[in-house]
């Protein structure tokens, strides 16, 4: 589950930006050696029990369905925060050299901080590499470097466009498959009622996985990362097709065709619910999250495909997901691997309870690929097999590095493109500020760049 699905505090990412920054250089330096910690864990005759931090309420259910099934190992599950409040945790627990769990939940774009501080157990080597041909390619590609398994996946967001279906047909909206239709739409739907608009842009940092997830699918790919090719990294923001995205939606906010409210906030759920807001630009588990937001609305939304910048087009991307990783500490590598594995891994008892509850998108693939999930109806949907669009989308998402400094990114990002909301920079300017800064803290924590 991504921790982007609750608003992030400024302070708190700063705070752990600030964190990052000054240990990056010291562990860059010492990245080539070995790692270790005195780990966590239980030992003695009965089984062995693994701390495991997770975030969301709904995991109490899936520990207990994995205890149940499982004699030799038992989790023991820890609510240690959600997103930046458990990395900040962890990260003081690594440096101290104990108190981190056995197991932790981690999105997609923490992995590379955490392993490039001997954080992470390579789980290779404890027969994790079976499981490759169980996930998406882009998200196993994520959670390893070659033979090295530093992740399990779990869920990910695959990005769709809601929409709402009784807005469209009171102002004769067509269900746009381009880009450059969507402006068409949004300009018609403002021009008819000025209070409505085609969506929110999403400009503040709970969003910033939103716009990365948006110059995904135009085909950007700001980093080239291997931790085994440390010190370097490709760093280019300010690709044609980054910029690209950038200046279309600057259009769109400069047109007043969109709102520009921040993310998870009271006027933003009230955009959602009100009809404010024609569509919503979301992942794969966006549709538990506007059920929850905008629940007067059921009945009303559908989901399509998102629009392609090319007619016929089957470019992709992704907004959030996160994974189990197993932490250094560990005092028992094999049976923490396991626990990391089979949680979720293809256990169709613990993915009802993870698609049905928490509102999961699952990367695994019998799932992904299974009846359950694709033929599912969903209500709030109209009733629509709203997996018929996200489905194709998962399978269709092309790989992504992330940087070991993403937080940093992030928040330069959001800074820049609030330059932009005030008049401050031009949106054509936006992602050259952006590369600029971001390469130059790289290069100042150690690492080598290049574009």
């Amino acid at each position: 589950m991504s921790s982007t699905r609750r608003p992030k505090s400024r302070s708190l990412r700063r705070t752990a930006v600030a964190a990052t920054s000054a240990a990056l250089a010291g562990v860059l330096l010492a990245a080539c050696g070995s790692g270790g910690g005195s780990g966590s864990g239980t030992t003695g005759s009965g089984p062995v029990h693994i701390k495991v931090w997770a975030w969301y309420p709904q995991f109490k259910q899936v520990v207990a369905e994995f205890n149940k099934t499982h004699k030799d190992v038992q989790v023991d599950w820890v609510q240690a925060g959600v997103g930046q409040d458990e990395y900040t945790k962890l990260k003081t627990a690594l440096k101290a050299g104990q108190g981190a769990p056995d197991v932790v939940m981690l999105e997609f774009q923490e992995l590379p901080t955490i392993q490039l501080t001997k954080g992470l157990l390579d789980m290779g080597k404890y027969g994790a590499n079976a499981d490759k041909g169980n996930y998406v390619d882009w998200a196993w590609k994520q959670s390893s470097d070659g033979d090295h398994v530093y992740a399990i996946p779990v869920d990910g967001g695959p990005m769709a466009m809601m929409y709402r279906a009784d807005l469209f047909k009171k102002y004769d909206l067509k269900v746009p498959t381009t880009w450059a239709e969507y402006k068409e739409e949004a300009a018609k739907l403002h021009k008819a009622d000025p209070n409505a608009y085609m969506t929110d842009f999403g400009s503040d940092e709970t969003a910033a996985g939103w716009r990365q997830g948006l110059t995904w699918q135009a085909g950007s790919r700001p980093y080239t990362y291997s931790a085994s090719k440390l010190p370097d990294i490709g760093v280019k923001l300010n690709d044609d097709n980054a910029k690209k995205v950038y200046e279309y939606w600057g259009d769109l906010v400069k047109n007043k065709l969109v709102d520009t409210q921040s993310y998870a906030t009271t006027d933003f759920y009230n955009g959602l619910s009100t009809g404010k807001y024609a569509t919503y630009i979301a992942a794969g588990w966006g549709p538990g999250y506007l059920s929850s937001v905008a629940k007067k609305t059921a009945g009303k939304w559908r989901v399509a495909p998102l629009p392609q910048w090319t007619a016929g087009g089957n470019a992709q991307g992704d907004w959030g997901g996160s994974s189990f990783a197993v932490t250094s500490q560990t005092q028992h590598p094999k049976e923490a691997t396991e626990v990391a594995r089979e949680l979720f891994g293809t256990s169709e008892a613990a993915w009802k309870i993870g698609i049905d509850q928490a509102y999961l998108f699952p990367l695994v693939k019998p799932i992904l690929n299974g009846a359950y999930f694709g033929d599912k109806k969903y209500d709030f949907f109209g009733g629509q097999q709203i997996n018929k669009v996200f489905v194709p989308a998962a399978n269709g998402i092309g790989t992504f590095d992330w940087s070991p400094f993403q937080d940093f990114a992030y928040n330069t990002d959001t800074g820049e493109v609030g330059k932009a909301l005030q008049g401050q920079t031009a949106w054509s300017s936006v992602n050259d500020n952006v590369q600029d800064q971001v390469s130059s803290y790289a290069s100042k924590q150690g690492f080598k760049v290049s574009k």
